[in-house]
């Protein structure tokens, strides 16, 4: 146990130092890049695979292990694309909708950044292991130029996750294999946007809303296999995250000036989703496994951002359950080389009417391709790189600031996601003892 707390605090330390990555390439703001090993084959038999490297997608990947086995990786991760203004607008107490101004397109507002993720198991006995991983599943961060046309809606948002995952995993039968996780996750978020003034002419306020908070869930999962075959089913709960912060005011004048203010102790909630995970790997000769997963989330419990006293509101947000769907290969190329490649494709769970800068979110295709070089018998050295392709999509959620007063201002958003792509350069290592 000693063991466990010193790979805690190392894994920590190493997610501190990199920082988190801040788009996904899975859906909306998950990060699926938990492991090397899987980004080469565009993440399609985790959930079915054995070894500390899969313990994110299945807690029964570690059964029966009969080393010490300890997986880091880190996710280079460089989102492009551009959000484009189609014609927002923007109507001021007793004034008539108006072109909402400002640059009309921001190139990049998605920051580049590294994921890490770290994942350690440890056999007790022939059949029962105790596991670890930790792993920032849902973290994001979008930064717009303070003249941007999304001022309004998004200027800058950071959400940041750290999952902690103890686990116990059984060898129930020589077939079977079963496990069972805690999530325990802190999350850090701020979102900010640009306050309009009661004219045109006057500079932006700001909102800042901010706050941190921990909170549980929980994993399970079995594996089902024999010399051709092994199927993996797992769940992933919805975690429900509490946070405590506060809200800042600033920058309004006139009138308005009274409403600028801070105030500490707000609270807000919302949930991240469950997963349902499938996936099946199926040796078709002593070289070639055939790997296949598909995932379900259930996004339509994200519907909202809810600020308790003594705002008592919610930021509505709309996202309906979504699915992603997997197949690749590994090719045992040599004594020390695998060859691994694979294609996804995922839904976005973001809706038309309720998409916003925040997240600027579509359907995407992934390209993913790696291998594996065993350096020594007891190190494995992983490298991949994934293409991900996103649709054009509207962004077009009508909001208003100063919503339910004399002063409510209304913006219309029209806009579009353009020529969105990723490029993920992923590298790890795995090792026995």
């Amino acid at each position: 146990m000693s063991y466990l707390k010193t790979a805690l605090a190392t894994a920590t330390a190493l997610t501190a130092t990199f920082g988190f990555a801040s788009a996904a390439n899975a859906q909306a703001f998950y990060l699926q890049e938990q492991s090397a090993r899987g980004a080469g084959r565009a993440f399609s038999g985790e959930g079915a695979d054995t070894g500390a490297a899969s313990l994110w997608w299945n807690p029964a990947a570690i059964a029966g292990i009969e080393n010490m086995d300890v997986s880091l990786s880190a996710s280079a991760i460089l989102p492009r694309g551009k959000v484009v203004d189609n014609g927002t607008v923007i109507r001021r107490p007793g004034q008539a909708f108006a072109p909402v101004g400002g640059d009309p397109v921001a190139k990049n507002p998605i920051n580049n950044g590294v994921l890490p993720a770290f994942a350690v198991g440890i056999p007790l006995n022939d059949r029962v292991a105790l596991g670890l991983a930790v792993s920032s599943p849902y973290s994001f961060t979008t930064d717009y130029a303070e003249d941007s046309w999304a001022r309004y809606t998004a200027d800058k948002t950071k959400l940041l996750t750290v999952d902690i995952q103890p686990s116990v995993a059984v060898a129930v039968t020589d077939w079977l294999r079963a496990g069972a996780a805690l999530n325990v996750e802190y999350t850090d978020a701020s979102l900010s946007n640009a306050l309009p003034n009661l004219l045109a002419t006057l500079p932006d306020g700001r909102q800042v809303l901010k706050g941190d908070g921990w909170d549980l869930g929980w994993s399970a999962g079995v594996q089902m296999h024999n010399d051709f075959v092994t199927v993996g089913i797992s769940y992933k709960s919805a975690i429900e995250h509490k946070l405590k912060g506060s809200l800042e005011i600033s920058g309004l004048l006139g009138p308005l000036a009274a409403q600028n203010r801070t105030l500490d102790g707000v609270s807000a909630s919302f949930y991240t989703p469950a997963q349902i995970i499938v996936g099946a790997r199926f040796k078709v000769s002593p070289a070639l496994t055939l790997n296949t997963q598909g995932i379900r989330y259930t996004w339509s419990k994200f519907d909202a951002i809810r600020l308790g006293a003594p705002l008592n509101t919610a930021i509505p947000e709309g996202y309906q359950n979504s699915w992603s769907l997997a197949g690749g290969f590994d090719y045992q190329a040599s004594e020390k080389l695998i060859l691994r490649a694979g294609v996804q494709h995922a839904s976005t769970p973001t809706v038309d009417g309720e998409r916003d800068a925040r997240v600027p979110d579509s359907d995407r295709w992934n390209f993913g391709a790696g291998g594996t070089f065993q350096a020594t018998p007891r190190l494995a050295l992983d490298a991949a790189f994934n293409y991900v392709d996103f649709e054009d999509e509207t962004i077009d959620r009508t909001t208003a600031a100063f919503a339910g007063t004399p002063v409510q201002t209304p913006i219309v958003v029209n806009g579009t996601l353009r020529n969105a792509k990723a490029f993920i350069f992923s590298l790890g290592g795995r090792m026995t003892f």
